[in-house]
C-alpha cells in the first residue's frame, strides 16, 4: 500500500462525522472516540485551548483522498484529566531547569476508559501514525509524548517505536453467566456477600427508590438534576468539575442510547444520580452525585445498580473507573492496564525509566495481594484488558533527575 499522507489538524469539524465513526467502527467502536463525543468535549470548551486541551489531531488519507486513519493528540498545559499521574516527573524536570510544558498527549480527555488510540486497522498505516506523532513531538520540541489507555496490542507497537510502557490497576465486573444479582451474590464468600446485602438493605430502609433513564428517555429536569449532584462531588473535593452541562446535554442528544442515568429517589424526590456509558458489550461508571450523604448510598448508585442493570441487559463487563480499591469489595477484580511514554531527553528517559522499574514492582505486589483477597469464592479471572491505563492512585515512588 502507498503511504498515506498524514496531516495536523486543529478541530475535528475538518473531518465528516461520517468517516470518523467508520474509522471507530472498525477498531471496535468505542463510543468514547466517536466524532460526537470527541466533537462535544471540543466545542463545548471543555477540552480546548482555554483549558489547556489544544487539539492536534493526526489524519491519514489514502492517494485517493479517502480517510485511512486517524490519531487523537492534544497539546496540553497541564496534567490535569488524565488519571495518569506524572506530576512528579514534571516537578523533577523543572527543578532541573526544563519545561515540562506543553507535552504530546494521545487521549480521551477526562476519561480513564480503555480504548484504541490508532484508528486504523492496517499495520503499516498504524506505524505511520506512530512515526508521525514522534516526528510532531520533536517538530513541536515539546518535553514527551504520552499515549494513555491504548489496548495491548497497540502498546507494543508503541513500545517497538521506542516508548517506555508503565503499569497500573482499575477494577473492572465481569458477567460470568448471571442471570440476576442474587447470583452474583451467591459466587462471592459468606463475608463479602454479608457486606453487600447490608450496603443494599441501608439504602432501601432509608427509602430510596430508583429511575432508570436511558438516551433519548433522560428528561432535560434529568440532566439539570445530575448536573447539580456532579458538581457537588466536586466541591466536596474542593476542585472545579471538568465537564460543563452543555457537554452532558449534548451526550444525551446526540449519542443515541449511551448514556444511562440512574436516578434515586425518596418520597419521589430525587436525592441523588449517576451516570454510565454503555458501549458495545461494557458499561462505563462514570460520575455520580448526591443531595444527601446517606451510608452506603454511593456503592448502590455506582456499583450495585449498574451492575444489577448489566446483568439485566445482558452486559459483559463493567468498568468502575479509575482508582479505588475499595471496589474489590463490591465485586470489582483488579486489572492490570499500562500506557506509553517518550521524553525527548536522554537523562530525563534514563530517570522516568528507573522510576517505571520500581514502580512496576511496586504494582505487582499491590495486585498479588488483591488477587489473595478476592471477594468470590473461586478464583475468577477478569476479562484481559484490551486497551489499559495508568496507575489508579498516588504516584508510588520519588522521581529525582540531576540537572
Amino acid at each position: 500500500m502507498t503511504a498515506p499522507a498524514i496531516d495536523v489538524i486543529d478541530s475535528l469539524a475538518e473531518v465528516r462525522a461520517l468517516d470518523w465513526d467508520t474509522l471507530v467502527n472498525a477498531a471496535g467502536g468505542n463510543v468514547f472516540l466517536s466524532h460526537a463525543y470527541l466533537h462535544a468535549l471540543h466545542e463545548t470548551g471543555c477540552a480546548s485551548p482555554r483549558t489547556g486541551w489544544t487539539p492536534r489531531f493526526l489524519v491519514a488519507r489514502a492517494a485517493s483522498g479517502r480517510l485511512c486513519g486517524a490519531l487523537p493528540l492534544y497539546l496540553k498545559a497541564h496534567s490535569y484529566g488524565e488519571y495518569v499521574f506524572d506530576w512528579s516527573w514534571a516537578e523533577a524536570w523543572q527543578r532541573a531547569g526544563g519545561d515540562y510544558y506543553p507535552k504530546l498527549l494521545a487521549a480521551v480527555p477526562f476519561t480513564p476508559c480503555a480504548g484504541p488510540r490508532l484508528l486504523a486497522t492496517d499495520d503499516g498505516i498504524r506505524r505511520a501514525l506512530v512515526d508521525a506523532a514522534l516526528a510532531l513531538a520533536r517538530r513541536l520540541q515539546v518535553s514527551s509524548l504520552h499515549v494513555l489507555f491504548p489496548p495491548s496490542d497497540e502498546a507494543a507497537l508503541w513500545r517497538g517505536a521506542g516508548l517506555m510502557l508503565r503499569q497500573g490497576v482499575q477494577f473492572h465486573w465481569q458477567n460470568h453467566g448471571y442471570t440476576r444479582f442474587d447470583d452474583l451474590l451467591a459466587s462471592m464468600t459468606h463475608d463479602k456477600r454479608k457486606r453487600i446485602r447490608q450496603d443494599r438493605r441501608y439504602v432501601a430502609d432509608a427509602g430510596v427508590r430508583w429511575r432508570i433513564a436511558r438516551g433519548a428517555s433522560i428528561r432535560g429536569d434529568d440532566w439539570a438534576f445530575f448536573y447539580d449532584c456532579y458538581q457537588r462531588t466536586y466541591a466536596a473535593h474542593h476542585s472545579s468539575p471538568y465537564l460543563s452541562a452543555p457537554f452532558f446535554e449534548r451526550v444525551g442528544h446526540e449519542m443515541g442510547d449511551a448514556a444511562v442515568l440512574f436516578v434515586g429517589e425518596r418520597a419521589d424526590e430525587p436525592i441523588c444520580a449517576s451516570l454510565c456509558i454503555a458501549s458495545g458489550d461494557t458499561v462505563y461508571g462514570r460520575y455520580w452525585g448526591t443531595r444527601e450523604p446517606l451510608k452506603s448510598l454511593h456503592f448502590e448508585a455506582c456499583y450495585y445498580q449498574p451492575i444489577a442493570w448489566c446483568i439485566a441487559h445482558g452486559y459483559r463487563r463493567f468498568e468502575g473507573g479509575a482508582q479505588g480499591a475499595h471496589k474489590l469489595a463490591r465485586g470489582l477484580l483488579p486489572v492490570t492496564t499500562h500506557s506509553a511514554h517518550w521524553v525527548a531527553d536522554r537523562r530525563f528517559a534514563d530517570a522516568v525509566a528507573a522510576f517505571l522499574a520500581r514502580e512496576r514492582a511496586g504494582v505487582a505486589h499491590t495486585l498479588d495481594e488483591l488477587t489473595e483477597s478476592s471477594p468470590f469464592k473461586t478464583a475468577l479471572q477478569p476479562h484481559t484488558m484490551n486497551a489499559p491505563s495508568p496507575t489508579g492512585g498516588e504516584e508510588s515512588a520519588a522521581m529525582t533527575l540531576k540537572p
